[in-house]
């Protein structure tokens, strides 16, 4: 990074910017060698140098090395202090030095309160944590292999979180033998996670995983929210955006990593405000971060288990135990691509069957066919995504065209492009292979001729089943298990429900008075990523309604 400094990712602040910042924190003096934070603390704060330097140094004891040093008028800092998760780099003031500390807490008054130096500093924070990924920088290894779920699960896991990691192929890595013997672990315990360099977990749960990293705060007994958001896709985003930013306290409660089914789109291109496009995953990390600025808090690997729905304030149970109480509940779970009636569909289930197309996927398989099922928006960013990676993708639909379920635009490139061959009237009707997927056969219903390939790869991108099985009887549901809410819901659906209030339900209200259903769980929602982040800003202004009652 010292080679590739620029302005935007260490700016030089003005002696005004300076005298601005000094009412957040205070002034001291560093002694010569006085590390100021070190990898893996969880509590660190942000320092901007008045006099003298600081060093940031990677954490790799074996290939330690400076990453940057910050001179007069610069500052210490990345995504992760925003995020209260442990510092990934060592700093340290190699010769005596005049300080200005701030801790996490004003750090974050400070860009709630001053536009300027919010832009100054998130932006500096965000560019640094990408060359701190791109640069696998941190004491996070993955072993594992490509014919290994769970490797997958753990590699997709910290990259969609945005935790650095080195990953190490036991069938491709020389020497893993040796690290293997220095942790007291075999192949037989792939996946291994060893974090921060010291602790090592084998083939842990991606709670266990974010347990490890320090991913998420803990959540004090007793505390009650004015807002609980189950879900962290770009509704759920919205929402806690929305809901810190007008003051109330807000808990996400997210099952694997922000961003939902949108975080694993390879390229947005017809949202609002982004003409060239955005990944899923860049719109939710700045979408994180946006919240986290405001104050609200972000739990991964944390989802809601159950609603107890018969008191309030509400209880929401969640996974590995615990519960939180909240004021009102915003579920945005989201919706999960149907799974095919294969009998051996789990067998190849992330060992060939994949159910997203981000950069993970891509990588494992450059030059060979691939296959995807399904015909909406998802479908097609994924094959042009897969197709500028794969030799070819064939795309298979059960109708004849694209038109009724795909925006124009992809339809027209997937019509244009020579990698992609689209197969409408297609089923797959079997799965072949040993550990991981080797074949595919598929049928045309109009010739009823199947056709088996050579395909190691299949993407399922079709329909979609709600997350809803955890509210358990608390709200009315439609006939596919979709969220009723607002006009939708009939007088018979709050008879049954015994609707309290005099007043008929809010917009995105559900038959539970308090509990707002936003995104693709929401029955007729508009499956369109603007649309979600409306649905999740409009319930905050319902939520206050509710609060004000």
């Amino acid at each position: 990074m010292a080679n590739e400094r620029n302005e935007s990712m260490f700016p030089k602040l003005s002696a005004d910017q300076i005298a601005r910042i000094e009412a957040f924190g205070k002034r001291r003096q560093s002694t010569a060698g006085e590390v100021l934070f070190a990898p893996g603390q969880a509590v660190f704060s942000m320092f901007i140098v008045i006099d003298g330097a600081i060093e940031i140094v990677s954490s790799a004891e074996a290939t330690r090395h400076v990453v940057t040093i910050h001179q007069t008028g610069e500052f210490s800092g990345e995504v992760n202090l925003l995020l209260g998760r442990p510092s990934l780099v060592l700093g340290r003031t190699p010769a005596p030095a005049t300080l200005i500390e701030i801790d996490r807490a004003e750090m974050q008054r400070m860009v709630q309160t001053d536009s300027e130096l919010s832009e100054l500093f998130l932006r500096a924070f965000m560019l640094r944590r990408a060359y701190l990924i791109a640069n696998e920088v941190g004491e996070v290894v993955l072993a594992g292999s490509v014919h290994s779920p769970d490797t997958l699960r753990l590699k997709e896991f910290l990259t969609r979180n945005g935790e650095p990691f080195t990953y190490l192929d036991v069938e491709r890595e020389s020497g893993i033998q040796e690290l293997f013997d220095h942790f007291n672990v075999g192949v037989e315990d792939i996946p291994v996670l060893i974090c921060r360099g010291a602790t090592v977990l084998r083939n842990p749960s991606n709670a266990e995983a974010a347990a490890c990293l320090g991913f998420n705060a803990h959540l004090e007994e007793g505390t009650v929210y004015d807002v609980v958001v189950a879900g962290a896709g770009p509704s759920g985003l919205a929402a806690a955006v929305y809901a810190a930013s007008e003051g109330l306290s807000v808990l996400v409660l997210e099952t694997n990593a922000p961003g939902g089914q949108a975080g694993a789109s390879s390229r947005i291109e017809n949202y609002l405000g982004f003409p060239t496009g955005i990944s899923g995953q860049d719109l939710a990390a700045r979408a994180l971060v946006q919240a986290q600025k405001f104050g609200a808090q972000v739990n991964v690997a944390q989802c809601a288990k159950a609603l107890k729905c018969s008191g309030r304030p509400f209880v929401i149970e969640i996974n590995g135990g615990g519960t939180v109480h909240s004021r009102s509940v915003i579920v945005a779970t989201g919706a999960q691509y149907r799974k095919l009636p294969l009998p051996n569909l789990a067998r190849f289930e992330g060992a060939g069957v994949y159910y997203g197309a981000t950069h993970v996927e891509a990588q494992m398989c450059r030059g060979e066919e691939v296959a995807i099922v399904g015909g909406g928006n998802s479908a097609g960013q994924a094959a042009m995504y897969l197709s500028n990676h794969a030799r070819h993708v064939h795309l298979l639909v059960r109708g004849p065209g694209l038109s009724d379920t795909m925006s124009r635009y992809l339809i027209r490139r997937i019509e244009e492009s020579p990698a992609i061959t689209f197969r409408p009237y297609t089923e797959v009707e079997a799965l072949e292979g040993g550990v991981s997927l080797e074949r595919v056969r598929w049928k045309d219903s109009r010739t009823s001729e199947s056709k088996t390939c050579d395909i190691q790869h299949l993407f399922l991108m079709t329909g979609a089943s709600p997350n809803t099985a955890w509210l358990d009887g608390c709200v009315a549901l439609d006939d596919r298990l979709f969220i009723k809410t607002g006009m939708d819901l009939a007088s018979e659906d709050l008879d049954a429900a015994k609707w309290p209030l005099r007043r008929a339900p809010n917009l995105l209200e559900s038959s539970l008075p308090g509990v707002f259903a936003v995104g693709d769980v929401r029955a007729g929602s508009v499956k369109r990523v603007a649309s979600a982040v409306g649905e999740g800003s409009i319930a905050i202004q319902l939520v206050h309604r509710f609060l004000a009652e």
